[in-house]
């Protein structure tokens, strides 16, 4: 089990007196390694502490099979830290993430709504995806100022592989860069769009919005093949 923080070692605990084998805490805030500490000592063999940007760590490298991410994480680098996550969906048996609530939305977002987007197709297109709770900001202490939310992702058995992740995060990249157009003009920067929606079988004057998991999948496709 790998944890995230930031915090002072509730998620921690919680983890402990669960069923998990073992726990590995990755937390940059030397104020929370010192709390974690006490934990650790307490649990001798069953808690591991890293201290290290989560950004930079592997996790499949860190935590031994089967493993899953439970993490609170930081918000402002909560997209990247999930995309790079999702990158080798693979390797993990599911992740319990906490997000500002507008960025669980769009995780877990329906095509053809305000909030479904870029994210929201990277992270469904590898997992099943729910909102299992909101929190008011009343529920933390300092207080945020906005409301917060849990995701579960439970990733898909196949796997598509680096090169296939890459053509999907430069579709997506581009179909919702210029949301309000056409895809015919929106994929214009990958070259002959007109081409690859037909690979897909997808008419030119839909929008980006209107495509569904699947739809994203063919295009990826088509563009790797094309590459």
């Amino acid at each position: 089990m790998l944890e995230v923080g930031p915090g002072p070692g509730g998620l921690t605990r919680a983890l402990l007196a669960g069923p998990a084998e073992t726990v590995t805490a990755v937390e940059l805030d030397r104020r929370a390694i010192a709390a974690l500490a006490e934990l650790e000592a307490a649990h001798p063999g069953r808690l591991r502490i890293i201290e290290a940007d989560a950004l930079t760590v592997d996790v499949a490298a860190l935590v031994p099979a089967p493993r899953a991410i439970l993490a609170n994480l930081p918000y402002n680098v909560a997209t990247p830290l999930l995309v790079g996550w999702l990158r080798h969906a693979a390797a993990l048996t599911g992740m319990a993430l906490m997000f500002q609530q507008e960025v669980a939305e769009r995780i877990c977002a329906a095509p053809g709504t305000e909030a479904y987007g870029r994210l929201g197709v990277l992270a469904q297109w590898r997992c099943r995806c729910e909102m299992l709770l909101s929190l008011p900001p009343g529920a933390f202490s300092p207080a945020p100022k906005v409301w917060s939310a849990v995701v579960g992702l439970v990733p898909h058995g196949e796997d598509p592989g680096d090169a296939l992740f890459r053509a999907m995060e430069r579709l997506t990249a581009a179909a919702f860069g210029q949301r309000r157009k056409m895809l015919r003009g929106a994929l214009r920067s990958l070259g002959d769009a007109e081409g690859l929606l037909a690979a897909a079988g997808i008419a030119g004057d839909r929008r980006a919005e209107t495509l569904s998991i699947a739809e994203f999948d063919r295009l990826a496709r088509a563009l790797l093949a094309r590459a």
